[in-house]
This record gives C-alpha cells, structure tokens and sequence, in this order.
C-alpha cells in the first residue's frame, strides 16, 4: 500500500510541475501576442508615411534618425521573428497539454491501485 501511495504522490508532483509549465508557456504566448499586435500597428503606421518623412527611432533616452526604408525592414524581420517564436509556443502547449492529459491518465489508474491496496488491507485487519 506504501507503494502505491508513493507513485501516486510521485505521479502527482509530475502533474503539478508540468501545470506550472503549461500555465508559463501560455503566459509567454500572450506575451508574444502582445508583442506581435504592437509591432503590426508600428508597421501599418510606417506603411502610411510617405517614404520622405523623418523617423526617429529610441534608442535608451536618445532619439536616433533612421531611414523610413530600414525601419519597415526592422519591423517586418522582429514580426517574422515573433511569428516563429508563437509557432515554437504554439507547439510546446500542445506538447504540454499532451503530457497533462498523461499525467491525469496514470493519476487516475494510480489512485485506483491505491484504493484496491486500501481495501485488501482493510479486509485483511
């Protein structure tokens, strides 16, 4: 019976660090949502400007002249960026999901070893 209530505790503490990774890898993937969103309305806001205009990029407390030309390149290279960062998300929550599912799976089949282990010691006493 001892057994069974270690590889149930075992079982379980897998399924609470693999829940803490999920809810981490979600986390990060609204991060890059983010990300993405401001980035789309610095590039739509670029397309609009006719390619004369002045743009100014920060760069810590200084603001830096930049052709109009390589600051759409930037843009557009840090939103791939981005989009293959939420691709890589993307994949490790389905991984995650997958392990959870898993995880409840073995809790389940686990906790009923545990209760026929809890009744044959009773029936024995």
């Amino acid at each position: 019976m001892e057994d069974a209530q270690k590889k149930l505790e075992n079982e379980l503490s897998s399924f609470k660090n693999t829940q803490k990774e999920f809810q981490k890898a979600v986390a990060t993937r609204q991060q890059l949502d983010a990300q993405l969103n401001e980035n789309q309305i610095v590039k739509e806001e670029l397309d609009r400007l006719p390619a004369d205009r002045k743009v100014y990029k920060a760069i810590g407390p200084a603001l830096i002249k930049t052709e109009i030309v390589e600051a759409k390149q930037n843009v557009t290279k840090r939103i791939d960026y981005i989009n293959n960062e939420i691709k890589r998300s993307d994949d490790l929550i389905v991984s995650l999901e997958k392990k959870q599912d898993s995880h409840r799976e073995a809790l389940q089949r686990l906790q009923q070893q545990y209760q026929q282990a809890k009744m044959k010691a009773a029936m024995k006493a």
